[in-house]
């Protein structure tokens, strides 16, 4: 046993161990449970983000779910089995809220992955051995579930003086951690060599209770063995001696400040149980999948320890140790002091989970009736971190946080010694709790308004810069407008120059916005070296306020660079040709090209990352023609210089009824077919929608086959004019190209309908293989017409014809929109009536109007785009 010097702490207090009853049976092993129910959020910081689907095979020790930010941790498998499903499930918290689990199904093979160890970890970096660590899951498992890779990498860049391992395990009833010691002691012992290689502290002590004795001799052998120069150091039995700060002040006497970390005055804590899953990953490549827990109680027939896999329910550890739940009282996760009472016997063992605690009403009766407080002193006398409870009890009962702030509320480590103490049976740790929790929402609450008050400024600007620019664009156009009289009966073919005086406020505005970005820029700069700073302390509430600001500011900083090139003049050559004015048309038709190629290159980059998608296909084809159609427009608006010659209008076929007719039928047709297709993706084993298809196909195949007719002897009534410009065939031989790459997606996705239906062998083959002969006819037919060069002359729908059209969008619109409100307006009275039969019934029937009218608009938008 060392001689080291033990200290003593402020307060404390000596309540029944109750720790026997747990220690009679050996170390148990239950079975494996129906299901594994693996919480997200194990861990202190943002849950782990899955890896894994519903349906998913997985093995044991399979990484199931990957760090989320920083203060996040990895998840594994804690045995083979398929993902059942990936849901919101109740957990051990003392919210008693659901969060979402990763479920299980365990096939009963507890097939292990292949591990990889890194037993050679002295020769590799530290950065690298704490990474390694991070994939392995390991969090602190003394009940904050800290990442210890984060813990340890704060610490090495502070000169560590101590590295203090925590074995005092003070809380009543709970064992977990010394039988842990006493059935892997040289597994410890390996794993606090391991933390010592990281840490590099001058001096290693274990601080344990003088309570357990097998505990101290089994370390002692193996420190004597292996001499090592650990030390041990024994404290009394003291409530809660196992506090991080109060065993720092028994075996250093420092004590770490207020907002401080003990890594700032040169002090590391680790857990027994983390020391022994860091030294099992590193020597055996095991990730953190299960953990001893503690199972006691008087309610339970056959109390003991036992290692029990992650995700295990509590109901199925209640089983296994024979619990009699006709006199259990309540059931708490954790111990007496600390732990929580469970709302649902389904929430699941996780990496933080030390006991579970069956109580009947005699070990656990429950409080007495809150009573006033007599100013007794004796919660003061017992705070282990010199705290003064009764004034913090006023503060949190009137609200003043700022007062409760200044007096310390965060130093108290909810040890419940106040509580317990108290005669007139206030629960003040509930009080302080409450508190805590309503200070860190008005924080987050600030930090929100704050970035919302900075969004509605930079909003205001932004409107106040457009409303300028919009002022310095009219008067632009008054003075242009007053200046073309003038300039006619002067110089007659001369084009009126736009004045140069009105880009003035358009260079200040600029300026201004520059300016702007460059002070968000400095800004952003010093939030993330903040940000940088407080992950460095380990600040959690200060990381997540901090990562708010550096959000906003982030997005702030998107949209002025966003903004900047649309203000920013851009230099004219001194000898440039004078500007042409624009009509109101041709600037109409040069946005329409500005947002059909902005949508094409969205699609394009969305088709890169799925290149097999055929509906981004169709819409990267729909778009290449809407934006040769806009192209093509703003060409024939644009204004040409007074030397050029006019071009010749191109000649203009007008189309029968029944040709009109024709195209509306196939459009209808492929409409059908899309949604019916659609709804199979999701449905692929229904009958009814594969005769739909079937159906439509066909349909589609004869209305195709009519148009084919009427387009092939289509009458031309419109006399040919002289021959197009070369500007003119280069733009008809655009629309060639984009004709061609259509025609071919299009045959593309007919093979690919009718190599699936020849697979499942559906009756449609003979249909399917005759559009697939069609549509590489007119593949063929375009391709050739591309490598010779002939160009067709481009066809125009009649003015009063695309007049009408539009009227018939405009209503088709207004009446898809009517029928979307309905249905939305049912939705919700089904929400607040989920019973009311009547109501679904309407609903579906709203819901296929809906279909319907969109169906229709979908129709009459395609037609427009082919005109």
């Amino acid at each position: 046993m060392s001689a080291a010097t033990v200290y003593n702490f402020h307060g404390g207090i000596h309540p029944p161990e109750n720790k026997a009853q747990s220690l009679r049976l050996p170390l148990g092993h239950p079975k494996l449970p129906e299901e594994l129910i693996l919480p997200l959020g194990q861990h202190i910081g943002q849950a782990s983000r899955p890896l894994v689907a519903v349906g998913d095979k997985v093995l044991k020790g399979q990484t199931i779910a990957i760090n989320n930010g920083f203060l996040s941790s990895f998840l594994h498998a804690p045995t083979s089995g398929t993902v059942k499903v990936i849901e919101e499930r109740p957990i051990a918290h003392p919210s008693g809220l659901a969060d979402v689990c990763i479920v299980i199904t365990p096939d009963g093979a507890d097939e292990w992955q292949e591990l990889e160890p890194l037993r050679d970890w002295q020769k590799v970096s530290k950065t690298d051995l704490l990474a390694f660590l991070a994939e392995k899951g390991i969090v602190g498992m003394g009940g904050a579930g800290f990442p210890t890779q984060v813990k340890l990498q704060g610490a090495q860049k502070h000169n560590l003086s101590h590295l203090i391992i925590n074995a005092a395990e003070c809380e009543p009833y709970i064992t977990a951690d010394d039988m842990l010691m006493r059935e892997k002691s040289l597994e410890l012992i390996l794993g606090i060599e391991i933390v010592q290689h990281l840490a590099n502290a001058q001096q290693v002590m274990i601080g344990i209770e003088d309570n357990k004795p097998t505990a101290i001799a089994a370390l002692e052998k193996v420190i004597r063995e292996r001499q090592s120069n650990i030390q041990l150091v024994v404290v009394p039995t003291k409530y809660p001696s196992g506090g991080e700060k109060q065993l720092i002040k028994l075996l250093t006497d420092q004590e770490v400040p207020t907002g401080k970390l003990p890594a700032d005055i040169g002090i590391l804590c680790q857990n027994v149980g983390t020391c022994v899953a860091i030294y099992e990953a590193v020597q055996f490549g095991r990730p953190l999948i299960s953990r001893f827990t503690t199972l006691t109680g008087d309610g339970f027939g056959a109390p003991q320890n036992v290692e029990v896999l992650l995700g295990t329910p509590v109901s199925h550890l209640l089983s296994y140790a024979d619990a009699n739940l006709s006199q259990v009282e309540r059931i708490v996760m954790g111990g007496p002091m600390m732990g929580f009472t469970l709302d649902s016997l389904s929430a699941p063992i996780v990496k933080t989970s030390n006991c579970i605690l069956a109580a009947t009403r005699k070990e656990l009766p429950l409080p007495e009736p809150e009573q006033a407080c007599i100013r007794c002193g004796m919660c003061e006398q017992a705070c282990p971190a010199s705290l003064l409870p009764q004034q913090l009890l006023w503060f949190a009962k009137s609200q003043e946080h700022e007062k409760a702030e200044h007096y310390n509320l965060f130093d108290c480590i909810e040890c419940g010694a106040c509580s317990y103490v108290c005669p007139s049976s206030i629960p003040l740790v509930q009080y302080y709790r409450h508190t805590k929790a309503a200070i860190r929402d008005a924080r987050e609450a600030a930090v929100k308004s704050d970035i919302a008050k900075q969004r509605f400024e930079a909003r205001k600007a932004r409107q106040e810069a457009e409303a300028a620019e919009k002022e310095a664009k009219r008067l632009e156009r008054q003075k242009a407008a007053a200046a073309k009289p003038a300039a006619k009966k002067a110089a007659p073919t001369k084009v009126t120059e736009a004045p140069a005086a009105s880009s003035a406020p358009v260079d200040e505005e600029t300026k201004k916005l520059k300016v702007d970005l460059a002070i968000a820029k400095a800004k952003l700069k010093k939030l993330d070296k903040a940000l940088q700073e407080a992950q460095e302390r380990q600040a959690v509430e200060e990381i997540s306020a901090l990562q708010l600001q550096v959000d906003g500011a982030t997005a702030d900083i998107k949209e002025m660079e966003a903004k900047l090139p649309a203000t920013a003049p851009v230099a004219k050559p001194k000898d440039a040709a004078p500007k042409v004015a624009l009509s109101d048309e041709a600037k109409k038709a040069k946005v329409d090209v500005a947002l059909a190629s902005t949508k094409l290159k969205k699609i394009e980059k969305q088709l890169a990352d799925d290149p097999d998608n055929a509906e981004l296909r169709d819409k990267q084809s729909a778009l290449q023609q809407e934006l040769a159609t806009a192209e093509a427009r703003f060409a024939k608006l644009q204004p040409e210089q007074a030397s050029s010659e006019a071009k010749p209008a191109a000649a203009k076929p007008v189309l029968s009824d029944d040709h009109k007719k024709a195209k509306v039928d196939v459009a209808l047709a492929s409409t059908k077919l899309k949604k019916v297709e659609k709804q199979l993706g999701e449905d692929p084993d229904n009958a009814e929608l594969k005769a739909k298809q079937a159906e439509f196909q066909a349909a589609l195949a004869t209305a195709q086959a009519e148009l084919a007719k009427f387009e092939a002897h289509a009458p031309v009534t419109a006399k040919p004019e002289a021959k197009a410009t070369a500007p003119a065939d280069d733009e008809a031989l655009r629309k060639l190209k984009i004709d061609t790459a259509i025609a071919k997606a299009a045959l593309k996705k007919a093979e690919k309908a009718l190599a699936h239906a020849q697979e499942i062998g559906a009756d449609n083959v003979d249909t399917l293989s005759q559009q697939v002969d069609e549509a590489r006819g007119r593949a063929e037919a375009l391709e050739q017409a591309l490598t010779k060069g002939e160009v067709p002359p481009p066809a125009a729908a009649p003015k009063a014809e695309v007049n009408q059209l539009a009227e018939q969008i405009k209503q088709q619109k207004i009446a898809a929109a009517l029928a979307k409100a309905q249905v939305n307006k049912l939705k919700k009275q089904l929400a607040q009536q989920p019973e009311a039969e009547d109501l679904q019934q309407q609903l579906s029937v709203a819901e296929a109007k809906q279909q319907e009218e969109e169906a229709k608009l979908e129709q009459l938008t395609n037609s427009q785009e082919n005109r």
